[in-house]
């Protein structure tokens, strides 16, 4: 979101219940710096009272985000914000622990103890998206050139799901790259392997295969699509590889479906990107990427930084930032171990189960995909009623829940749907409670005079990513 000096409302007035605290109606310019100094606890008053009526973050099934940690998280989070995750030869026990992830991760992902893996941490997954994307163009580039490709005909192109996140767009408008957005199968509300070759040809950077559609909830064929293009590697110019975007997939399925087959055991895979900050249960933002070699990563897109002190490759495009998310990942590897996430993992799953035999009861609507793959509810209004679900939204946010209402991606967007995102935090009772709510609501609806919503809505209701 942008904004400018035309984006402003009245000046604040302060106030407090306890009137010894400070001057009651005094004015806080909102758009410049007040003239003179406040106290700590009335600057904290005054941001405290300002985010009352935003909602509470738990009740919101919009967000793949974790909104909660433990207590000793949160303890050794606050105690190393201070540290700049970039400064390696100042912080070395911090860069460790940043090693430690990325071998952790490395090895849930199966990266092959024969080649030499690498990987980073990212301030949240799309810059990781970034990173697996140049990495791809950079090194198609080298091989064009090599096979005798004219690199300058035309623009390289990258073939995605139409249900991709927004990342990827900005990848492709920021690196000159032509999208080549494949049609979600409207049968598996997912990239059907069997278009993929449509869009391909000599100018291709890549595939991205999608362990965990935002929309539905839903895991691409990336099996599949690998199959695909071994075939058709045999015989290329230039080899097509796979970046997964396991955003939210990436440290959900090695727990839950450690049998399913979409990582580096696929031998087109070559980079994988996840969030720390969704299924990894560490608050925003954290990412990670890793390639299985150094040989997909081009040796131009590594900077050896002086800094501070100390000569360091570096990988990213963001530079200074906290520390303290890594340390965050590094406490919940520690915390939990692999059955501890396992755990974790199968409880959420089992209250997407919950959810879900909620909706199908009600007889109002159709599930679109289901909780095997993430613990995600996603359906869509079937009945023929005189409310829409933007005014169920609407209902269910009188009680504080927070649900999205959007349409599918372009040649879906008919179908407009809900989804519940169900997060470590999101407990039994909770789950209960919003069932009882849920129910209520309709009920609501169904014996309400006037309707808001028209039938002919099509907008986005909520945070859809």
């Amino acid at each position: 979101m942008l904004y400018s000096k035309n984006d402003k409302t009245p000046e604040l007035e302060t106030g407090s219940p306890l009137s010894d605290l400070i001057t009651v109606g005094e004015d806080i310019p909102k758009y410049e710096l007040p003239k003179e100094p406040m106290g700590g606890l009335l600057a904290y008053r005054a941001l405290s009272d300002m985010l009352l009526d935003e909602g509470m973050a738990r009740q919101n099934l919009a967000t793949f985000c974790q909104t909660y940690m433990e207590p000793e998280a949160e303890k050794i989070l606050s105690e190393t914000l201070c540290k700049n995750a970039i400064d390696k030869s100042e912080y070395p026990r911090t860069a460790e622990l940043e090693n430690r992830c990325v071998n952790i991760i490395s090895k849930l992902w199966n990266a092959p103890e024969s080649l030499s893996y690498l990987g980073t941490s990212t301030v949240g997954s799309s810059e990781a998206c970034m990173l697996g994307g140049m990495a791809m163009k950079f090194r198609w580039r080298k091989k064009a050139e090599a096979a005798g490709i004219d690199i300058r005909e035309k623009s390289p192109n990258l073939v995605i799901s139409s249900g991709y996140q927004v990342c990827w767009e900005k990848f492709c408008v920021y690196w000159d790259i032509e999208m080549r957005a494949v049609q979600m199968d409207a049968e598996d509300m997912s990239l059907n392997p069997k278009d993929v070759l449509s869009y391909v040809d000599d100018y291709t950077i890549g595939v991205v295969g999608i362990l965990g559609i935002t929309y539905t909830g839903r895991y691409d064929d990336i099996e599949g699509i690998d199959k695909i293009l071994t075939a058709y590697n045999k015989s290329a110019k230039v080899p097509v590889p796979i970046h997964v975007d396991a955003a939210s997939g990436g440290l959900y399925a090695p727990f839950i479906e450690p049998e399913r087959v979409w990582d580096f055991r696929l031998e087109n895979v070559v980079s994988i990107n996840t969030s720390g900050h969704k299924y990894g249960l560490v608050y925003p933002g954290i990412g990670w990427v890793i390639w299985r070699d150094e040989e997909y990563l081009p040796k131009e897109l590594i900077f050896n930084v002086s800094y501070l002190g100390g000569s360091m490759p570096t990988m990213a495009i963001n530079f200074s930032h906290s520390a303290s998310q890594i340390i965050g990942q590094y406490f919940n590897f520690l915390r939990l171990g692999f059955e501890g996430y396992k755990a974790v993992h199968e409880r959420t799953r089992d209250i997407a189960e919950f959810l879900e035999k909620t909706v199908r009861q009600t007889g109002f609507f159709e599930i679109l995909g289901d909780t095997k793959h993430l613990p995600v509810v996603c359906y869509r209004l079937t009945s023929d009623v005189k409310w829409t679900l933007y005014d169920l939204s609407d209902r269910l946010q009188m009680r504080g829940w927070q649900v999205p209402t959007y349409p599918l991606p372009k040649d879906l967007d008919d179908i407009i749907i809900h989804r519940y995102v169900c997060r470590a935090d999101f407990s039994k009772s909770m789950a209960s409670d919003f069932s009882e709510d849920f129910k209520a609501s309709i009920q609501e609806l169904e014996n309400a005079v006037g309707i808001t919503h028209s039938k002919e809505e099509r907008g986005v209701r909520g945070f859809t990513h």
